[in-house]
C-alpha cells in the first residue's frame, strides 16, 4: 500500500460556521437511556442524569427519541398529541430542565418529529372516526371506499411495512361497514394527508412551538414520506415495503411534492435562526434507491442532512465500502450538504451482531469489525450519528423471549425476523446483575426489557476503567476529530490498496486505512499510528483493524 493518490471526491476542506456538517450526535432511546423513577422506564430526567457522561465521551449534542403522548403502539412513533410530554417520560417543565442543562453544557438538542402519520388516539383522527364520509375532518386523512361488492375490498393492494394490508375498515356511526383508511405501518397509525393545508399549518404550529422552548433542531421520521399518489392506485409490488422493511413502494414515498415541505420547514428555521443566530438543523430520515436521488433532499433550501443508511446497510467488504462512500461523495456532498454517515439506530441490529458470526448476539469477529467501522466512520468527511450503546459495544440481544416482545412487527406477523426489541434494551449502567444501574427503583425492579447477565461485561462503569474498551476508542476518536484539521468537514483521496484493503486521506496528510481481510498488510504510513482499533505492530496493519496516521509518522 502506498500514498499514491487515486482519483476521488469531495469538497476541499474548509472551515465552517455551521455546527452541523461535520457535528458527532448521539441519538438516546428516551425509553432505553436512563430510569429515574423506578418504573423500569427511561424518562427525560434520566436523559438529563447522563448529559455529563455524553459531554466526557464527547458528542456535539443528543436527539431524543419521540417522548410525546402516545398509547405506546410503536413506542411514541404513534403521537397523540405533538405538543406536550407523556407522563411516562416526564412533563414539560422537565423538558425545559433538559434543554436547561444541555445548554450550560454546550450541547445541541434535537427532537424526533413524527409527520407521516399519528396516533388512532390524536384527535383529529377521533374526529374522523366520529364524523361522515366526506367530511372535512376525514380529509386530514386518506380515507376512501373499498372496491368490491358491498365495498369490502380494500381501495388498493398496498401493503404496510410491518406486515398485513396497508388499509383498515371502520365502522360507522350507524353500525354498518364504512370506509378504510390508510397506514402505511400500523393500524394504530394513520397516514396523514398532506394535500390537505390544515396538516401543514398544524406541523408548522407543532415545530414553533418546540422552536420557543429552545430546541436545536429536528430529526424528521419517514421525510421521503408524506405525500402519497393521488389516484393511490394498484401498486405492481404491494408487498415490497413488508418485504423489505423499508420505503420501496414508489406510489406511497418519495413523491415529488414532499419537497415543498422541506423548504417550508427550511424557511422556518432560518426565521429563527436571524433572530438569535443559533442555527436550527433538519435532518431526516431519507430511504430512496439512490445517492443521487438522497441529494434532492439537502438541497441549499431543503434539509440540512439526511441520514445515509447505504454504508449501515453495506456488507463487510472493502468494495462495498469504497462503493457508498463514494457515491456519496460524488452525489451528496456535491450538493454543498455533507454526508450524515450512521452506522446503528434503533431499527437496525447493531453492528457487533451485524458484522459477526451468525447466530450470535456477537464475537470477537464482530466487536473487532464494529470498532474498525467505527474508526472509519469518524474519519469520513461531514456528520456522524451515533446510537447508544454503540459506544460500550452492545450486541444485539437476539434471545429475548416471545412474552416480552414489544415491536408491532411481531404482533403483527408473529415473525421475530428483522424485529426491534433486541437493538433496544434498556443501557448497562454499572452493577453484576440487571437493572445493571438502569433503573432506581427498589430491589427487584425490572427493565422493561429484560437485560441479560451478559450485559456486565459492556456496563459503563467498567467501560469507562478499562482503556481498551469501546468507549474509550469513541472517545479518543471524538477528541482527535474535534483537535485536527484534517478530520470533519472537507473531503478525501483514496489510497491505492490491496483488495481487502480500504484507505484514503484527509487534508495534508491524516491517513485511514481498514483492513477487511483476515491477514496483516503494510501499514501505509511507516511509524506508530494516532489510534487504532485493535493491537497494530509498527509496519503492519492487522485483520477487521483500522487505523489513522499522519503521512509523515509524526504525531500531532
Amino acid at each position: 500500500m502506498t500514498l499514491t493518490a487515486t482519483a476521488g471526491h469531495g469538497l476541499s476542506h474548509r472551515p465552517s460556521h455551521h455546527w452541523w456538517r461535520d457535528a458527532v450526535i448521539y441519538q438516546v432511546y428516551v425509553r432505553s437511556f436512563l430510569d429515574s423513577t423506578g418504573d423500569g422506564i427511561g424518562d427525560l430526567a434520566g436523559v438529563r442524569t447522563g448529559l455529563p457522561y455524553l459531554k466526557k465521551l464527547g458528542v456535539d449534542g443528543i436527539w431524543l427519541s419521540p417522548f410525546y403522548p402516545s398509547p405506546q403502539h410503536d413506542h411514541g412513533y404513534d403521537v397523540a398529541d405533538y405538543c406536550d410530554v407523556d407522563p411516562v417520560y416526564g412533563d414539560l417543565a422537565e423538558f425545559e430542565l433538559l434543554i436547561a442543562a444541555a445548554q450550560r453544557l454546550d450541547m445541541k438538542v434535537l427532537l424526533d418529529i413524527v409527520p407521516n402519520h399519528c396516533s388512532s388516539e390524536h384527535a383529529w383522527f377521533r374526529e374522523a372516526l366520529a364524523a361522515a364520509p366526506g367530511s372535512a375532518a376525514r380529509a386530514r386523512f386518506h380515507f376512501a371506499e373499498g372496491r368490491g361488492p358491498g365495498g369490502d375490498v380494500p381501495p388498493n393492494n398496498w401493503h404496510a411495512m410491518f406486515g398485513g394490508p396497508a388499509w383498515s375498515r371502520v365502522t360507522e356511526a350507524d353500525g354498518s361497514p364504512g370506509q378504510w383508511y390508510l397506514h402505511m405501518f400500523t393500524p394504530e397509525q394513520p397516514d396523514l394527508n398532506w394535500r390537505n393545508p390544515e396538516t401543514a399549518a398544524h406541523f408548522e404550529q407543532v415545530l414553533r412551538f418546540w422552536l420557543d422552548r429552545g430546541v436545536d433542531g429536528f430529526r424528521i421520521d419517514v421525510a421521503a414520506g408524506l405525500f402519497k399518489h393521488p389516484e393511490l392506485p394498484d401498486s405492481p409490488d404491494p408487498e415490497a415495503d413488508a418485504r423489505t422493511r423499508d420505503s420501496v413502494n414508489p406510489l406511497a414515498w418519495n413523491q415529488p411534492e414532499v419537497h415543498d415541505v422541506w423548504r417550508r420547514w427550511r424557511s422556518v428555521c432560518e426565521e429563527y435562526t436571524a433572530l438569535d443566530g443559533r442555527e436550527r438543523l433538519l435532518v431526516g430520515e431519507v430511504s430512496v434507491p439512490t445517492a443521487r436521488e438522497h441529494a434532492r433532499y439537502v438541497r441549499p433550501d431543503e434539509l440540512h442532512q439526511a441520514f445515509f443508511f447505504d454504508l449501515l446497510s453495506a456488507p463487510w467488504d472493502a468494495a462495498a465500502f469504497r462503493k457508498v462512500v463514494s457515491e456519496a461523495m460524488q452525489d451528496i456532498a456535491g450538493t454543498g450538504s455533507t454526508v450524515t454517515w450512521v452506522l446503528n439506530n434503533h431499527d437496525q441490529v447493531r453492528t457487533v451482531t451485524r458484522y459477526g458470526e451468525s447466530g450470535t448476539e456477537g464475537s470477537g469477529l464482530g466487536s473487532a469489525r464494529a470498532r474498525a467501522a467505527a474508526l472509519l466512520m469518524l474519519a469520513l468527511p461531514g456528520a456522524a450519528y451515533i446510537y447508544q450503546g454503540e459506544e460500550l459495544g452492545l450486541p444485539e440481544v437476539v434471545d429475548l423471549p416471545d412474552e416480552v416482545l414489544t415491536d408491532p412487527i411481531f404482533r403483527r406477523t408473529g415473525s421475530r425476523a428483522r424485529i426491534r426489541d433486541g437493538c433496544r434494551v434498556p443501557l448497562p449502567w454499572s452493577g453484576h446483575a440487571s437493572p445493571f444501574g438502569f433503573t432506581s427503583g427498589a430491589e427487584g425492579a425490572k427493565p422493561w426489557l429484560p437485560q441479560p447477565g451478559w450485559f456486565a461485561e459492556h456496563a459503563t462503569d467498567r467501560a469507562l476503567a478499562d482503556t481498551r474498551s469501546f468507549w474509550h476508542l469513541y472517545r479518543d476518536g471524538l477528541q482527535l476529530r474535534r483537535g485536527l484539521p484534517q478530520l470533519g468537514e472537507g473531503g478525501l483521496r483514496w489510497l491505492d490498496s490491496p483488495p481487502d484493503v480500504l484507505a484514503f486521506v484527509r487534508g495534508d496528510g491524516l491517513v485511514c486505512a481498514v483492513n477487511f481481510g483476515t491477514a496483516p498488510v503494510p501499514a501505509p504510513v511507516s511509524g506508530a499510528p494516532l489510534l487504532s482499533s485493535g493491537p497494530c505492530p509498527t509496519g503492519a496493519l492487522p485483520g477487521s483493524t483500522a487505523a489513522w496516521w499522519i503521512s509523515d509518522g509524526t504525531n500531532p
